[in-house]
């Protein structure tokens, strides 16, 4: 598996990013498609509408958000296999929309893909 990178939906995009993944269920608002260069839309393996509205982002619930959206990804092999075989390309970046750069479901779910791998 290739390396994953992360980077926020409204960062520019750059040459080195290879295959950008957006891993997010919403288009990240205000971001234009043009400018997001986005070359896949993930939204399958996103957390389930009813997990993202109940963790919101509360730095507390962090922990528990975790162990949720890993038990999603457990249950969604189908769209987690078509996401893997896009990994084995070459360079690919996870973008996502979340302010917080290290609680965010990117994260989870690159650690979640690296632990599969390992």
């Amino acid at each position: 598996m290739t390396t994953i990178r992360l980077k926020r939906a409204y960062e520019a995009a750059a040459p080195g990013d290879g295959l950008r993944v957006l891993v997010e269920r919403l288009w990240p608002r205000g971001v234009a498609k043009q400018q997001a260069r986005i070359d896949l839309w993930a939204k399958d393996v996103a957390p389930s509408t009813e997990l993202r509205r109940w963790y919101a982002h509360e730095p507390e619930r962090w922990p528990e958000f975790k162990r949720r959206y890993r038990a999603e990804l457990k249950g969604n092999a189908e769209a987690l296999k078509g996401l893997r075989d896009q990994l084995e390309v070459g360079p690919v970046t996870f973008v996502f929309a979340a302010r917080d750069e290290a609680r965010n479901s990117a994260v989870v779910l690159k650690q979640y893909l690296e632990q599969l791998e390992g």
